[in-house]
């Protein structure tokens, strides 16, 4: 699925930006860490808004309640490290410890989706909704294409 193939490259960019952020930290980098920590959020920014309006959102409208269960901590996920990268200030000590633990926790956020959530989709959602996670996506990226479709 060209949808989930980018929603994963999309986390691939995440860890690559949120690891050499954390690298930048331990050469004492903050600068960089900064930049890079931005360049992150701008990521998950972009990325989060088209899970949830897309295949979050479709995932909620199918025939099966189990979805909820699984989606709503993802999105209190989303939501907190979001307040948490708008908030941080990585010159003080606690929140580069927190960045850490964060980069980190991202890696378990992001297993939930490809090893769970993703292939459930597949096996759920219909042609319709597979367009309409599509055009979620497409709005939360303006200007850019799913990745070698053409489209």
């Amino acid at each position: 699925m060209p949808l989930l193939r980018d929603y994963t490259a999309e986390h691939e960019r995440a860890v690559n930006l949120g690891g050499d952020a954390v690298r930048a930290l331990d050469a004492g980098d903050v600068d960089r860490a900064r930049d890079l920590a931005g360049r992150l959020t701008v990521e998950l920014r972009s990325h989060w808004r088209g899970e949830e309006d897309g295949l979050f959102s479709q995932l909620l409208d199918s025939e099966h309640d189990l979805f909820a269960e699984y989606i709503d901590p993802l999105v209190t996920e989303h939501r907190e490290l979001g307040t948490f990268l708008d908030s941080m200030d990585l010159s003080i000590p606690e929140d580069r410890d927190r960045f850490r633990r964060e980069v980190f926790a991202l890696h378990r956020h992001i297993a939930k989706e490809e090893d769970a959530l993703f292939p459930a989709s597949v096996t759920t959602l219909d042609g319709d909704q597979w367009d309409a996670a599509i055009a979620a996506w497409e709005a939360a990226h303006p200007g850019e294409r799913l990745l070698g479709t053409g489209i």
